[in-house]
């Protein structure tokens, strides 16, 4: 790592976060002469490109800055009074917790604006995608950056509107009502979520989330927990999404473009179980205790019924979306992040975590690829992917073959580099052993077999009994999806099929070499986590 001075980090970290915000301006701006390129729209496209990069190599460096010796230790903090009359302040900073989060969000917004560059959905101006793009990742990153109950409310908020816009106007078909769906759950959440902020900060006299931490609820009656930890819960519950206030999520990711739905996935969803560490677990450790066992109820009934939902989009003649089956799979691999939570151990909490990263570098990936293949064949339908073309398999009287005879697309065969990519996606998302999806499962389900103390073991080893169930029930739904998609024998007479292009390999490629990385060497990950997991739990008295 690289020593850096304080100054510097504290720069680097603003950058990051306001960054993208000036970008959005300037991408509504006239291109200068100079760098429009052969038109305007390719200099927009090229702007967000920039932006995002820039913003990307700020967050590299800032992790190469961070004190690794001291995940724990808040770093690069910003602390200035912005609303003296109610005590907000801008307070910036980042630890263990929340630096994967911030550099996954830079890399994955990069990656959908290179891949946007050379394929940009259809839709309106590109300087309105551009610019809501940036807003977009501006709150993101300020979600896990802020240090203050109100300043994360306001960025946690602040992507609402941007990803209802790229929904609703750079979205397939059904794209208004599943924008709408989108907005009106995040919105009635919030609500209830910002009576229960409001609690917390008038109660403990402070909004500052440092000092909640370290105070660790002592300032807070357990009846004023209990109620905080129910509000803020639903706001946060909605958004992770946890079953069964998940409903909005299928639609949203079958309406919304590729790279909606790759950072709708891969960062927003974060944003819920993010809070669920940062805020409730510290701040009102009694209030979450109580809600504890309900919490791992419904995570390992998401689970179940995420798989569940998959099979039968997965089975044959059921006309499966294979975006919406990827969006129910989230359902699924979330309610494993939320039993890790709920058993507020370090392992449970550490596997969590690993789960966020993981499921972010996955299911990008495979809704990068999905993207691709509707590229090409014009279709998410998984039975008409998968259904060879009337022709092939003739049997002896030369009438078509029966339909179990129809065993696949033969992608392997027509595109092999791409269906390679959808079969490693698919085993990673299974949580194969040596890929990044297997050790935040492995290590949420082991914090169940020993929550905390005051929880119920049996309760919690019958919800990893459930949970290890569901496991089993993601690798038969992902295997049957790469059986029906990648395999078969390719017809004589069938359209040609590109393989993965350049531009796609580029943006690609990251994502697949850290999946590997953090599934052979976990501890690049857990190194950072566990020291500030630990001092979370402790309340900032370690």
């Amino acid at each position: 790592m690289i020593d850096i001075s304080e100054s510097v980090m504290q720069f680097l970290l603003a950058f990051v976060v306001v960054a993208p915000l000036i970008g959005a301006l300037a991408a509504l701006l006239p291109a200068p002469p100079g760098l429009k390129g052969k038109s305007p729209e390719q200099a927009v496209l090229r702007h967000g490109v920039t932006v995002t990069g820039a913003v990307l190599i700020a967050a590299i460096v800032l992790a190469l800055g961070f004190d690794h010796d001291h995940p724990s230790k808040m770093q690069a903090t910003t602390d200035i009074s912005w609303i003296p009359a109610l005590d907000v302040r801008i307070h910036l900073g980042i630890d263990g917790i929340s630096l994967p989060l911030l550099v996954l969000t830079a890399l994955l917004t990069f990656l959908c604006a290179l891949y946007s560059y050379f394929k940009m959905p259809p839709g309106p101006s590109p300087k309105a995608f551009v610019a809501l793009l940036l807003v977009l990742e501006s709150g993101t990153l300020a979600t896990f950056a802020v240090l203050d109950l109100l300043l994360f409310f306001l960025a946690f908020e602040m992507v609402l509107i941007p990803m209802y816009f790229l929904i609703a106007r750079w979205g397939g078909e059904g794209r208004t009502r599943a924008a709408w769906r989108f907005i009106l759950f995040t919105l009635l959440g919030s609500v209830v979520m910002l009576l229960g902020l409001l609690l917390i900060g008038l109660k403990a006299g402070t909004f500052d989330m440092v000092a909640l931490a370290t105070d660790n609820g002592r300032s807070l009656t357990t009846s004023v927990q209990v109620i905080a930890v129910l509000a803020v819960g639903i706001g946060l519950a909605v958004k992770a999404p946890m079953w069964p206030l998940h409903s909005w999520l299928p639609d949203a990711h079958t309406a919304a473009p590729t790279v909606g739905s790759v950072l709708l996935a891969g960062v927003l969803l974060k944003m819920g179980t993010y809070g669920f560490v940062r805020i409730l677990l510290p701040v009102a450790p009694h209030g979450f205790h109580a809600f504890a066992p309900y919490l791992a109820a419904f995570a390992v009934v998401g689970i179940i019924y995420g798989s569940l939902a998959c099979l039968a989009l997965a089975k044959r003649g059921a006309k499966g979306d294979l975006k919406r089956l990827i969006a129910y799979s989230s359902v699924g691999h979330m309610g494993f992040v939320l039993l890790g939570i709920a058993t507020t151990t370090p392992t449970g909490v550490n596997g969590a975590l690993f789960a966020n990263v993981a499921h972010g570098l996955i299911t990008g990936l495979l809704f990068f690829l999905v993207g691709a293949l509707k590229d090409r064949t014009g279709t998410t339908d998984l039975d008409a992917l998968a259904l060879p073309s009337p022709d092939h398999h003739p049997s002896a009287s030369g009438s078509a073959a029966p339909d179990h005879l129809q065993t696949g697309a033969a992608l392997y065969g027509k595109a092999p580099r791409l269906g390679g990519l959808l079969a490693f996606g698919a085993v990673a998302s299974l949580g194969l052993p040596g890929l990044a999806g297997f050790w935040g499962e492995m290590l949420a389900m082991f914090g169940a077999f020993r929550p905390a103390a005051d929880l119920s073991r049996p309760a919690f080893l019958t919800f990893m009994a459930i949970a290890a169930f569901g496991t089993l029930l993601t690798a038969a739904y992902m295997l049957i999806v790469v059986r029906r998609v990648c395999m078969g024998a390719v017809p004589q007479e069938t359209p040609e099929l590109a393989d993965v292009h350049t531009y796609e390999f580029a943006a690609w490629t990251p994502l697949v070499v850290l999946t590997v990385l953090a599934g052979l060497w976990p501890r690049a990950l857990l190194g950072l986590t566990d020291p500030a997991v630990q001092q979370l739990l402790a309340g900032g008295t370690r």
